[in-house]
């Protein structure tokens, strides 16, 4: 590993300061849920109106219409069938300025007060601004690693220097879904208390969505349904549900037939439906974009890379980004890339259509059993993030995610097969010249490794049918005699010398 280098970035941004480094002198200002009116720093102090009350409510994705329901509604659809979105009222926000929430939400980073230490809460404004403190249900998930990936680039990228693994796998069930999940979770908590018709909370799941919702009900006592396809899903995966007290139904069919039941079950019974559908999930899933944004001092990277099966993170990423740009964060947003599966592809066959009519595909089983969707509920919020951001669609087969996992592996991180998945699709667009050797670049993960740990026995035993396996390392087995260990470390010391 290379010495640590300079904590001032140069303007190429050639050789990056780890971004703990990158913290600038700290602001002092009161956690409250409606930002003072009075604003006071180390260095000066100054005073602006006190704004409207922030607020946000549900309107047709990409729609002209006047349509619009209140956040307290139970409802996922607009009136025509389409998707809703989360619309804040910018105007208020913009009553203070970019420098303004910039330092209120750094100033909120490692705190402890309620519920500020949260990754997700700590941007609580820009989330659900009415909620009441005491409603939230966290587990203070987010403000995860960004981990210099100095020396997968090195070994990988032709010495790409400028490269970031976002590890949001590093969370309080392991996945990214804990950021949606706390915001879905406690809002079911405010509409219960509300004496809404809720029993539970329901979602179809490949794995991850299932953990977070059961975590997060158990923490507020509410009950949890999971419908998860039989066989599809890694047993650690499987057991978080069951650990956390959920009703699971392992039903004999993929994650799109758990999904379209779901769907059906939750119009007819009082149960929530939680999956990305609703659109409260990626409020949560959004602030990880902003998050990046402040672990680099609130500079721009030029890439983000995300893996996208049901396909509502790459967009919840384009709208935190969107979302500091338009409120003065930052000047601009970056290029997106959605990473798939080739065997669960229908966003990339769509992208090399020209956008042409939309197709969805029977998913074949893939090492990235979370992305395994044939029929992504957010096609059209993934389409308009990657047009609207100047975006790429890439796709990686079973063997090269599995060789991008293993040798990220042993740069030192440990990550699942869809992050494989997301530096495949950075592979293949460095050696077509399309992200250039020094432009900042980040890769999603979005879960963590031991969720896979059989995959990865698996691979490293070159028990994979078909797959070569070319970063496999299984041990040596050694008969427990002084002289034939040592031949065998001899033997290893000179292959590494």
């Amino acid at each position: 590993m290379a010495s640590t280098p300079a904590t001032t970035f140069l303007p190429n941004h050639h050789q990056p300061p780890p971004y703990h480094h990158l913290r600038s002198s700290p602001t002092t200002i009161n956690c409250t849920s409606s930002p003072p009116s009075t604003i006071t720093t180390t260095n000066h102090r100054y005073s602006i109106p006190s704004p409207p009350p922030f607020t946000a409510k549900y309107v047709p994705f990409n729609s002209d219409t006047d349509e619009s329901y209140s956040l307290d509604e139970i409802i996922y659809r607009s009136s025509s069938g389409g998707l809703l979105d989360v619309q804040h009222d910018i105007t208020a926000l913009k009553h203070f300025d970019g420098k303004y929430w910039r330092s209120l939400f750094d100033s909120r980073v490692g705190r402890n007060a309620w519920p500020y230490g949260s990754g997700v809460w700590s941007k609580k404004e820009f989330v659900l601004p009415e909620i009441d403190n005491d409603d939230i249900v966290s587990c203070f998930e987010g403000n995860s690693n960004l981990f210099w990936a100095e020396r997968f680039g090195k070994q990988n990228l032709a010495g790409m220097n400028d490269l970031w693994v976002k590890h949001c796998g590093i969370s309080h069930t392991g996945s990214f879904k804990d950021l949606g999940m706390t915001v879905l979770v406690s809002q079911v908590n405010r509409l219960r208390k509300l004496n809404k018709p809720l029993v539970g909370v329901g979602c179809a799941s490949t794995g991850d969505t299932s953990a977070a919702l059961s975590a997060y009900c158990a923490a507020a006592g509410i009950p949890s349904i999971v419908f998860l396809p039989a066989n599809k899903i890694s047993m650690a995966q499987l057991v978080q549900p069951i650990a956390n007290g959920a009703f699971v139904l392992s039903l004999d069919t993929d994650f799109d037939g758990c999904m379209k039941l779901i769907r059906e079950i939750t119009s007819e019974l009082p149960i929530y439906l939680a999956n990305s559908l609703n659109s409260l999930r990626l409020e949560g899933q959004k602030t990880a974009a902003i998050e990046i944004l402040q672990q680099f001092d609130w500079e721009v990277p030029d890439w983000v890379i995300i893996p996208g099966g049901n396909l509502g993170n790459i967009y919840a990423f384009y709208k935190g980004f969107k979302m500091c740009e338009e409120l003065g964060l930052v000047d601009r947003i970056p290029r997106l890339v959605c990473a798939q599966a080739s065997n669960a592809n229908p966003l990339y066959l769509h992208y090399r259509s020209g956008w042409k009519n939309f197709t969805p595909v029977k998913a074949a089983t893939t090492f990235a059993s979370a992305i395994q969707i044939g029929d992504p509920v957010s096609i059209d919020r993934a389409v308009y993030a990657l047009r609207n951001s100047d975006g790429i669609v890439e796709e990686a087969t079973e063997e090269e995610l599995m060789d991008a996992m293993s040798a990220a592996d042993s740069t030192g991180m440990f990550t699942c097969p869809h992050t494989g998945v997301a530096l495949v699709a950075l592979m293949k667009l460095r050696e077509r010249g399309v992200i250039g050797k020094t432009d900042r670049t980040v890769v999603v993960s979005t879960a963590h490794g031991l969720k896979f740990t059989q995959a990865k026995i698996d691979y490293h035993s070159k028990a994979i049918e078909g797959m070569e396996s070319r970063f496999a390392n299984s041990p040596v087995e050694v008969t427990a005699e002084y002289g034939d260990v040592m031949d065998v470390l001899k033997k290893f010391l000179t292959k590494v010398s």
